[in-house]
């Protein structure tokens, strides 16, 4: 049994679902429709991964000063970004168990949308179409300019959603401490385009669908979050660090 097999009850149940929404609208408004409402449901753990992202943000200068002092000295610098995060009130993994916890859910559902079979049955949420091409469909396997154009319309929304998610991830690193990788960490947005073209028309569907919800959810739960310039922290009352102003 693989370790993705786990959820397979939980797919069977949202295969019920989604199945249920096909007797009211489209299928492909039916993965949509689907998609939105999990999102919803998982929206306050997107608020408290948010306050956790704000929090590091915040503290990041000092960090880095505390990085600096304390280079060599392993227990010393463990100590002092404790008493950091104590006197701060915040946690280094503040945000991290919301995102860890939406794991579960994202799996569900990508395998719904890939599954030949769920349940021991064909699934059949695979066999309706989106402007005649059938959602189980892969890019490889699309014929004629029609189909190839439905991919191609999608594809290039998802590059639309990447190239928002890489303006954002370039801001973030500028507004950071160098860290080995940050160079390349914002072209990474892009990745879900090259993986939609990897997967059945459904599934790409889901991940449009997904990915301008954590577009908007981003924009939303940031509003009014002046990217934080960098800033070469200095030493406070006690020898704790601050950001030089």
């Amino acid at each position: 049994m693989s370790v993705l097999s786990i959820f397979d009850p939980a797919v069977g149940l949202a295969h019920q679902l989604v199945g249920a929404l096909t007797h009211l609208m489209p299928a492909a408004a039916a993965i949509v429709l689907f998609t939105c409402g999990v999102r919803l449901a998982l929206h306050p753990l997107a608020r408290a991964a948010a306050r956790g992202e704000r929090a590091r943000s915040r503290l990041a200068p000092q960090v880095a000063e505390l990085n600096r002092r304390f280079k060599g000295r392993p227990e010393q610098h463990r100590a002092a970004l404790a008493e950091l995060y104590r006197q701060e009130q915040a946690s280094p993994f503040a945000g991290c168990l919301p995102l860890l916890v939406q794991i579960p859910f994202f799996s569900v559902m990508y395998r719904l949308f890939t599954l030949p079979k769920v349940a021991g049955v064909p699934n059949d949420l695979l066999g309706h179409t989106l402007f005649g091409v059938p959602l189980g469909t892969h890019l490889a396997g699309a014929h004629g300019a029609g189909q190839v154009a439905v991919f191609g319309v999608l594809l290039l929304a998802l590059a639309g959603v990447g190239y928002a998610g890489f303006r954002r991830a370039r801001a973030a690193a500028a507004a950071t401490p160098p860290a080995p990788g940050a160079a390349i960490a914002p072209y990474l947005a892009f990745g879900t385009v090259l993986f939609a073209a990897l997967v059945p028309l459904a599934a790409a569907l889901y991940l449009l669908t997904t990915g301008a919800w954590s577009a908007a959810e981003r924009a939303l739960l940031h509003r009014g979050t002046p990217a934080a310039a960098p800033t070469r922290a200095v030493a406070g009352p006690g020898g704790r660090p601050r950001p030089a102003r």
